[in-house]
């Protein structure tokens, strides 16, 4: 168990981490933030856009540094993007500021709910199976890493229905505080 006054929502992209935060924040009445809205609204322009200009480790420097903002804030949904866990220092903010639920998703559900997706620019490989395939081999264990709980997700099961069984299990494992009391 992992008391915290912050819920912080990882996993690779298609999980539903933005969807089932916002039904989440809804449901605890806390704010919600999406880490790569906010850097998107922070810096102008999208994150297609920044990779496309700047790279994939300037985008990442940009996203450390918003994390590292957001984790200071008390009483907050937060949705990571899918390689904020890239980071060790991200591992470690989420992991001591926030109570963090991986939310798990194979390749396969992956690829059915980001069939249409043309702008996330690592899904711009030849073959998405393979480039999903190779980022979960590096990510997952670092998800699992600083997770304090996991959640499977289910391809047929709406994000309304994940956040609900989800708030069912956090009000057994997690435990609101402020941020006093955890030091």
């Amino acid at each position: 168990m992992n008391p915290s006054p912050n819920l912080y929502l990882i996993g690779p992209m298609g999980a539903g981490k933005t969807s089932i935060g916002r039904h989440l924040a809804d449901q605890f009445s806390l704010p919600f933030i999406d880490l790569d809205h906010a850097l998107e609204e922070r810096h102008g322009i999208g994150i297609p856009l920044m990779f496309e200009l700047e790279g994939e480790a300037a985008f990442r420097r940009r996203e450390s540094a918003m994390l590292g903002e957001l984790v200071k804030q008390e009483g907050v949904v937060l949705s990571t993007g899918g390689g904020a866990v890239l980071d060790a220092d991200n591992r470690r903010q989420l992991h001591s500021h926030g109570f963090v639920v991986w939310l798990d998703v194979d390749v396969e559900t992956q690829l059915q709910r980001l069939r249409n997706d043309r702008q996330r620019p690592l899904l711009a490989a030849q073959d998405r199976r393979a480039k999903l395939e190779q980022m979960a081999q590096v990510r997952n264990p670092l998800y699992a890493e600083i997770a304090d709980l996991r959640i499977p997700a289910s391809p047929l099961a709406s994000s309304s229905s994940v956040s609900r069984r989800l708030a069912a299990q956090l009000a057994h494992t997690w435990i609101p505080t402020s941020m006093q009391t955890r030091a």
